[in-house]
């Protein structure tokens, strides 16, 4: 053997002249090889004026005197170019890209995976950025922060910027899953429909729909506001001089099951400020007509919510003789459990409170 095995450096043989020639040939070569470093890999054909020690990594369709050398290293030492025949392996620092690569035995790649610039990365199985992906998490990311920008327009782009999400179907999925300690706290997307949707948790199982907007309409929902819309169906008589509890008994809308039709009363889920309104009826019990018509809400039961709203003079409102409407708007902040609900009274007289005019409604506002 006259060389050696991996950098086929070559050997001092026995009884050989001018020993030098050949040390100093090894010398040389290991003088390119360790710690090797490339001007450049793209190069098919040699440079002009090459310095004594440059390497460069041959790039494809070589010319000249580089012919054939496609993937090999090109040393210029003594004044002429030398071919060095890359081994598994080895690696090269790129000194124009200022990046590593290495030699697997066909061409020369990126150091750990890691694409160069400009690289492509086609139909990639797994991709892992500070973390490891896997199969349920094929794109993972580890990160304090993110950025995304649009390629302005200067670069070549459109100065804007979309993310596309996909879903097969209106009933599958397509969105965001906001999550703490990795239990997730919020979802919002299209989720079961082709409308939006913010569901909000506190466990991670149960949800709450927070809002809705409708694909078709873009109407907005907050289905976990509460908020009601209460009728009588029956025309309820009323004693006279007496305070009385208008019988709601049915709602047209009752998010959050606020309004209990059995007690005639909303109970506030939760503290905050609410608002409420109502539309008072008089239907006259013969031909009685009360001196005044009155209305009021009232606060768990005892308390007034607001001052009464009073009218007089109740013959010369009705439209037909017969029943009349009055109006009755109120806003107050309500701790979670307080009740209310709408009084009537009617002075000197008896009478009916009327179906067809009675409502009481009621929301959360903050």
């Amino acid at each position: 053997m006259e060389q050696t095995a991996k950098l086929k450096l070559p050997y001092i043989m026995p009884s050989q002249a001018q020993k030098h020639v050949t040390h100093n040939e090894a010398i040389r070569l290991l003088d390119g090889l360790v710690h090797l470093a490339v001007r450049d890999r793209d190069l098919a054909a040699p440079p002009v004026t090459p310095d004594d020690g440059d390497c460069y990594i041959v790039g494809l369709s070589a010319s000249g005197e580089w012919t054939g050398w496609e993937g090999a290293i090109a040393y210029f030492v003594d004044g002429a170019w030398e071919k060095l025949a890359p081994v598994t392996g080895w690696r090269a620092w790129i000194v124009d890209e200022a990046c590593f690569a290495v030699f697997d035995g066909v061409g020369w790649q990126p150091i750990d995976g890691v694409p160069e610039s400009g690289a492509e990365i086609q139909n990639a199985a797994l991709f892992g950025l500070g973390t490891s992906a896997d199969a349920a998490n094929p794109f993972s990311a580890k990160l304090d922060r993110a950025l995304w920008t649009a390629r302005y327009v200067a670069e070549g782009g459109t100065g804007s910027l979309f993310c596309t999400m996909n879903k097969e179907a209106p009933a599958g999925d397509v969105g965001f899953l906001l999550q703490s300690g990795f239990v997730t706290r919020a979802t919002m997307g299209l989720l079961r429909s082709d409308g939006w949707r913010l569901a909000v948790s506190a466990d991670g199982t149960a949800f709450n729909d927070a809002i809705r907007a409708d694909e078709n309409s873009g109407r907005v929902a907050l289905p976990s506001n509460p908020k009601f819309l209460g009728f009588i169906n029956y025309d309820q008589y009323v004693a006279a001089d007496t305070w009385q509890t208008v019988a709601i008994n049915n709602t047209l809308a009752n998010d959050q099951i606020a309004f209990d039709t059995g007690t005639n009363r909303f109970t506030a889920p939760s503290d905050g400020l609410y608002r409420f309104g109502a539309a008072i009826g008089w239907k006259q019990n013969g031909a009685n007509v009360p001196i005044v018509v009155k209305a009021k809400l009232v606060l768990n039961g005892v308390g007034d919510l607001c001052a009464p709203l009073v009218k007089g003079d109740v013959a010369s409102l009705a439209v037909d003789g017969s029943e009349t409407a009055l109006h009755l708007h109120v806003m107050a902040n309500l701790t979670a459990g307080d009740t209310v609900e709408l009084a009537q009274f009617f002075g000197g007289l008896d009478g009916y409170v009327p179906a067809t005019v009675t409502r009481f409604w009621g929301e959360w506002m903050a």
